[in-house]
């Protein structure tokens, strides 16, 4: 014999959100995936590219902004993927979206003001004439 609908439990999945952002905010860019992995290595991969994007040498408050748009990128991802395995984003029972996807949102406002602050056009990185003249000398 079936239960009914209502006596059903549904399976309990975790995202995994709150415990990635406790300890983002306890050990910092520490918490991040090590660069040998391959999460770490693409997060590794995405601060050098906003980075170059800068001009290279971005200041101590770039630097900053950089690695909180690197942290909210990893949560993000892990958001998004987290998203993708669920059935459905809708809570049938109460007619509502998950509230994962309204924390996911916020995230990704967060990250986008983020890039913003630092700049959504390339900048040029600064031509060392000696350097460019030492390449032709050779």
């Amino acid at each position: 014999m079936t239960r009914p609908l209502s006596s059903r439990k549904r399976p309990y999945r975790q995202t995994g959100l709150h415990t990635a952002q406790r300890q983002l905010a306890q050990y910092g860019s520490r918490a991040l995936p090590a660069p040998d992995t391959p999460v770490g290595a693409e997060l590794v991969a995405w601060r050098q590219a906003l980075v170059d994007d800068l001009g290279g040498d971005p200041s101590t408050a770039q630097l900053a902004v950089i690695d909180l748009a690197v942290r909210s990128k990893l949560l993000l991802d892990s958001i998004d993927a987290y998203l993708l395995s669920m059935p459905s984003l809708v809570d049938k029972r109460h007619r509502r979206l998950w509230a994962v996807v309204r924390e996911r949102q916020g995230l990704a406002d967060a990250l986008a003001r983020y890039l913003t602050q630092l700049g959504l056009e390339r900048r040029a990185k600064p031509i060392d004439p000696e350097a460019v003249l030492a390449r032709f000398r050779k």
